[in-house]
């Protein structure tokens, strides 16, 4: 047998002295924790936004859906959005841009399949962050052949799977993921917990792209007008919205944003305000959705 002997007086100095430690500890917190030193500079109250889960789905992630046409602002607004909120963003129209560009380097035709598969498979293969932020997918030609490829239903159907497994597994495993392109709420992420169809005046969106092509493309922004780029557009939406496989349109339930008058900023403050809306409503803080969203 085992006596085990046990002084009381040293017992109670070990406690009080352990609530002197915890206590000062508790203190230098206090002193750093204004400092900025266990925050992040940027951090804003407001940035705060409940994310109500599945019902037995603990591990689900919050998906964010950006649709709209070409120089909508939808890209600027998707970055934003992820960066404010953060999340993994995917610019789904850069795929189809990388699958054009390899599709022209390749001397193929970007309005067949047979020319395109190849292109495909070899994207799919190689997809990599630098691929996608690549300044040769910004060209107007590769635009032209994008729209083209993302007409063909293989095209679309190759590309389904990277953007479902991005949104269902983010990459770092962050809590969502916000996809921007033209059938995000519609085909890709039907269920995504809040949609967005971003939109713009033809003419606004021509002025856009323009003054874009100048500032990282002068060769093209010397030969081309505007209103070049503004027919081309057009005939880029009459495309992307007739097309019998994932037309471009809004989804039912999507909250449509014009930003024809809008500014990058005011932009992002509006769709702030209607994912804290719609996620609020959702944990039953009715009073606080209620509340209406900035005024541009």
């Amino acid at each position: 047998m085992v006596f085990l002997w046990y002084d009381s007086r040293a017992g109670c100095r070990f406690i009080n002295d352990m609530l002197i430690f915890l206590f000062k500890r508790i203190n230098i917190f206090r002193h750093l924790v204004p400092k900025g030193i266990f925050m992040q500079a940027n951090f804003r109250k407001t940035d705060f936004i409940p994310q109500p889960k599945a019902a037995g789905d603990a591990n689900k992630k919050t998906v964010i859906a950006v649709d709209g046409p070409a120089a909508s602002g939808k890209g600027t607004l998707a970055r934003k959005l992820a960066e404010r909120l953060g999340y993994a963003y995917l610019d789904t129209g850069a795929l189809y841009r990388a699958v054009g560009l390899a599709t022209l380097e390749s001397g193929g035709n970007p309005d067949s399949w047979q020319d395109v598969q190849t292109a495909v498979a070899i994207i799919t293969r190689n997809l990599t962050p630098e691929l996608l932020a690549s300044p040769a997918l910004r060209m107007p030609e590769v635009a032209e052949a994008a729209s083209k490829v993302a007409a063909i239903p293989e095209v679309r159907q190759a590309l389904l799977d990277y953007q479902r497994a991005f949104a269902a597994n983010p990459p770092g495993n962050v809590g969502g993921a916000v996809l921007d392109g033209r059938d995000i709420g519609t085909v890709i992420c039907p269920n995504a917990d809040v949609k967005f169809f971003v939109t713009a005046s033809v003419e606004e969106r021509a002025r856009r792209r323009f003054e874009e092509l100048k500032s990282t493309s002068p060769d093209k922004g010397a030969i081309l007008s505007q209103s070049q780029v503004l027919a081309d557009l057009k005939r880029r939406d009459e495309r992307d919205q007739s097309r019998a496989t994932a037309p471009t349109k809004s989804a039912a339930d999507a909250y449509v944003l014009d930003t024809t008058a809008l500014n990058a900023q005011q932009a992002l403050d509006q769709a702030i305000s209607v994912i804290r809306a719609k996620f609020l409503s959702e944990t039953n803080d009715n009073a606080a959705a209620l509340r209406k969203p900035p005024q541009p």
